[in-house]
């Protein structure tokens, strides 16, 4: 498939504003602005002593500059985004329609007159719930990392309302996402991981010798992050809770199962939920962020408040669990994103639902059927199933032409293909994770394994073709290692016009 990125010479707005006779104007109400400020009691500290450094440009060279730059970026608009354990799937345009509701709307405003967003807040509570198989969500958290770090404070408070303080360990699965430690050692925890065994799955004789009476909880995601079903998970919950610990499930990979398997009929006690994955909110630029906090049993009395209740017909804003852990967030900022998941899950309905762990699983498997010939491409436990997700390794061709994971990664974008997420796990080496996510057709994935498979053929015929990747982007190879350097990473546009004079330079 021949593929080219668009590739525009394009300054920094700051430099495309070189012309300081240029002046953007407020039409027919300059003056009136200015006089409405004087007339306000502003502390005078609080004024600017000089205009802003803003860029003199007219309507339409802004717009053409941004449009310029969205040519050069590339989203699940452009095309598919198999980056795993991120389940980026399109999100349907409707939804975009669905935060309307929101705005004009105060955080501080009486709960009479958001009736309608409050009911809508309560009805994700309940679905969340029925879906995960909790017996309570909160929705109070803004983000799925803050949803994690809300449950281990949850896990903490639970065992010190009950004097076991001494529970200061947190098993975290070798195959763990990283925020899983990170949580853990945020809220004072010492990690200790559970290694796996050579079928990928948590060793259910190393977790016997490990768990003790210091275990406050074992944080993992089921399916794992190498897509295979934790077979034995009833037995593992059993262990966790034979010395009163808390089985954490990471939501991160809800959607290989989702309508299907629930994590409360696993063992789980506590639940957290990425809204930008599983639930079609769009992900980008570190936010928007959404994400939910469930939990069963004695635990639903940690969870975050407030929680939306429903009083004498109306919904109020006003529960607080007895021992609730406190506010995450001041307010229900994340009401916009919960506005998007609520229309996704209206227009799926609970067979749509369904579906998506279905169709997910599917499109996996099928890549895998693909590409199983593809010997430079290895798995572990080959003839296990996987869900929402693979990983390959392509250690075996490293091995023999030098060609590895990253180069891989690169020669995919080459062909107009996102790149997959590399070297993650840790546990498998020259990692290739792979996620196609239910909304992605058949066609796109014949397209996606025929490409992985050329570049396979051709980094064993010309390697140098392949390292050299990719030459079809706006910007080629960067020298990583420099790239990353902290004296490249200023947050600031100087930088940037540095690597434009030459000064500074990225590429390999």
């Amino acid at each position: 498939m021949m593929w080219r990125q668009a590739k525009w010479d394009e300054p920094l707005i700051f430099e495309l504003s070189n012309n300081k006779d240029k002046q953007g104007i407020l039409i027919n109400k300059d003056e009136r602005i200015r006089n409405e400020i004087k007339n306000m009691s502003i502390p005078k500290k609080l004024l600017r002593e000089k205009a802003p450094e803003l860029p003199n440009l007219s309507e339409l060279e802004v717009v053409r500059h941004f449009i310029r730059l969205s040519q050069m970026s590339f989203g699940v608009d452009t095309g598919i985004m198999p980056l795993g354990s991120c389940t980026m799937k399109y999100n349907p345009k409707i939804e975009e329609k669905a935060p309307e509701i929101t705005e004009e709307h105060h955080p501080l405003e009486d709960e009479d007159y958001v009736q309608g967003i409050l009911e809508m807040i309560y009805e994700l509570q309940n679905w969340f719930s029925e879906i995960t198989g909790m017996d309570e969500c909160s929705l109070q958290v803004p983000a799925g990392s803050a949803g994690e770090f809300a449950g281990v404070l949850m896990i903490k408070k639970y065992h010190e309302t009950h004097n076991r303080q001494y529970k200061d360990e947190m098993l975290v699965a070798d195959t763990a996402h990283g925020t899983n430690p990170a949580s853990a050692a945020m809220a004072g925890y010492k990690v200790i991981y559970v290694k796996s065994n050579n079928e990928g799955l948590v060793d259910i004789d190393i977790l016997r010798e490990i768990v003790n009476d210091k275990t406050a909880g074992f944080m993992l995601t089921n399916p794992n992050t190498l897509g295979l079903f934790e077979e034995k998970i009833l037995d593992i919950a059993k262990i966790i809770h034979s010395t009163n610990g808390v089985l954490y499930y990471d939501g991160a990979n809800l959607n290989g199962i989702l309508g299907i398997a629930r994590p409360g009929d696993m063992g789980f006690d506590i639940v957290h939920l990425n809204l930008h994955k599983t639930f079609a909110v769009p992900h980008g630029g570190g936010g928007p962020g959404a994400g939910a906090i469930c939990a069963k049993s004695e635990l639903v009395n940690y969870l975050p408040y407030p929680i939306v209740e429903k009083v004498h017909g109306k919904y109020k804003l006003s529960k607080i669990p007895k021992n609730s852990i406190g506010k995450i967030a001041t307010f229900y900022g994340n009401v916009v994103n919960l506005a998007r998941s609520y229309a996704y899950l209206l227009g799926l309905g609970p067979q749509g639902v369904e579906l998506v762990g279905k169709m997910s699983t599917l499109a996996t498997n099928y890549l895998i059927a693909k590409l199983r010939d593809v010997k430079e491409l290895e798995l572990i436990a080959p003839n296990r199933p996987r869900k929402h997700e693979v990983v390959f390794s392509a250690k075996k061709l490293a091995e023999t032409t030098g060609v590895t994971a990253n180069d891989i990664a690169k020669a995919l974008i080459d062909n107009g293909f996102y790149a997959p997420t590399i070297y993650f796990p840790p546990i498998i080496e020259e990692a290739l994770m792979i996620e196609p996510t239910e909304t992605e057709p058949k066609e796109e994935l014949d397209k996606f394994a025929n490409t992985l498979r050329k570049i396979v053929e051709m980094a064993k015929l010309k390697s140098e073709n392949i390292v050299n990747s990719p030459t079809n982007t706006a910007v080629k190879r960067l020298d990583q290692v420099y790239a990353n350097h902290p004296s490249t990473v200023t947050p600031t546009y100087r930088v940037l016009r540095l690597r434009r004079e030459g000064k500074i330079n990225y590429l390999k």
